[in-house]
């Protein structure tokens, strides 16, 4: 029952992604293509908002689900590796036409051969 909240956002999240339209392989297509704004807006206002709410989590010390102070501990940046990670990543997005997140509402809603491409996309986490 204390998750319960955790369940709640999912489940919105869910709905006004699959209300959006953004789950669908026509909208990837249309925005690798460069035939539309739109995927491109969503992405560009998730980024801004996750800017945002971290910049807000670290003022206010923000604490997580057990109580613990969240920490944003810097990383060090490879160029060749993150390179190479998003052009993979890129990649795969474009030919499967589906981002890694709704691919779960996509299998969800009964698109039993998405499963093919959430097998591709833990492959690919392991390697």
């Amino acid at each position: 029952m204390k998750y319960f909240k955790f369940l709640l956002v999912g489940v919105l999240f869910v709905i006004v992604l699959s209300k959006a339209e953004i789950i669908f392989w026509y909208g990837i297509y249309e925005m690798f293509r460069f035939e539309s704004f739109y995927i491109y807006g969503v992405i560009g206002s998730a980024v801004l908002i996750g800017i945002v709410m971290v910049q807000i989590m670290k003022r206010i010390e923000f604490k997580g689900t057990h109580g613990e102070q969240v920490q944003f501990v810097p990383k060090s940046f490879s160029v060749p590796r993150y390179l190479f990670g998003g052009i993979i990543f890129g990649l795969g997005w474009a030919m499967v036409g589906a981002c890694p997140g709704p691919v779960f509402i996509l299998l969800g809603k009964g698109v039993i051969s998405i499963l093919v491409v959430i097998l591709g996309a833990l492959v690919g986490t392991f390697l």
